[in-house]
């Protein structure tokens, strides 16, 4: 018991630390809001409006908010802005949950013999996608999964090489072919080597800059289809990597991958380094897509499961 509790300490405090700059951003901007104010009126609604709309939670998913505090604090008598907290966190926590975003715990995943689970990962360059991958990885390594990851950015030559590197770090086969090669042919060979060697997962990298979206969409269905080939079931998820610090252009690159494919799980990283984090809150709501995983840090170990009430709790606790 004792070791399940440091393991689940040392995640809570890299989750604090990680989003220490969002929480001193957000409740720094809430102690202006309620400055010398004893209830929560029309005043005090308005000013934290702009505090999450500034903390980049988004306009819309902000109303959504901003009405159900008022409703709440209206139907359960709260008039003292000390409760604005408590009621923000408990309004946030549940509009995550009917967001599908939902609380996880484990790197482990449920897996059939002679079928590998497949994990397609998109994103646009510079979002932290191969680390993400390397560290996706690394945990189901460390879980007991057999792991391959299939090199299918071909037209980036640092996109290959980053990836290998991480295979090292993380001591899992890499497929990979020259550059320029056909993405999708990737793809096939390291399905094909992960079924032959009984892998039980497969993580795919994709190229993150195409000229236009019709391009991207035609490069994504050809490597769906042709993996289908090899795991009739694959792609098992499709995974957007998402850039927490960019704050609302997280939102544009959600909105045009989401166009291009069926995109089924969310990771944002780069949260540590951003008091951007409401950044997490919007795009939940707006894609109802759930958010899998968050990156905290350059470390191996900081990309973490998302889990609702830890998130929220470090962030209003």
């Amino acid at each position: 018991m004792g070791i399940f509790s440091f393991f689940s300490r040392e995640k809570k405090e890299v989750l604090d630390k990680g989003l220490s700059k969002t929480k001193e951003g957000i409740f720094g901007k809430i102690a202006r809001a309620i400055a010398g104010k004893s209830e929560i009126d029309d005043e005090v609604l308005d000013n934290l409006e702009e505090v999450l709309v500034t903390s980049d939670v988004g306009v819309e998913t902000t109303l959504k908010i901003i009405d159900r505090v008022q409703k709440r604090a209206a139907r359960d008598k709260f008039m003292n802005t000390n409760e604005l907290n408590k009621l923000l966190k408990d309004e946030i926590a549940q509009l995550l949950m009917e967001n599908n975003t939902h609380d996880g715990d484990s790197f482990d995943i449920p897996t059939t013999p002679g079928k590998p689970h497949v994990i397609m990962v998109v994103g646009v360059n510079g979002v932290g996608k191969t680390t993400t991958i390397g560290k996706l990885a690394n945990q189901f390594k460390r879980a007991g999964k057999r792991v391959y990851l299939g090199a299918a950015d071909t037209f980036r030559a640092a996109a290959v090489e980053q990836l290998v590197e991480w295979g090292h770090r993380a001591d899992v086969p890499v497929i990979k072919q020259g550059m320029g090669a056909d993405p999708a042919s990737v793809a096939f060979d390291t399905l094909s080597s992960a079924v032959a060697n009984n892998a039980d997962v497969v993580i795919i990298d994709t190229a993150g800059r195409l000229h236009n979206k019709v391009g991207l969409m035609n490069e994504l269905t050809k490597i769906k289809n042709v993996m289908k080939k090899v795991v009739p079931e694959a792609p098992n998820e499709v995974l957007l990597v998402l850039d927490g610090s960019t704050g609302q252009n997280a939102f544009e690159q959600a909105k045009q991958f989401t166009k291009a494919t069926e995109v089924t799980a969310l990771a944002i990283t780069k949260l540590d380094g951003t008091a951007k984090g409401g950044v997490v809150i919007g795009i939940s709501d707006q894609f109802k897509i759930p958010v899998k995983y968050i990156g905290l840090g350059e470390g191996i170990d900081h990309l973490q499961i998302f889990n609702r009430e830890e998130f929220v709790d470090s962030l209003f606790g």
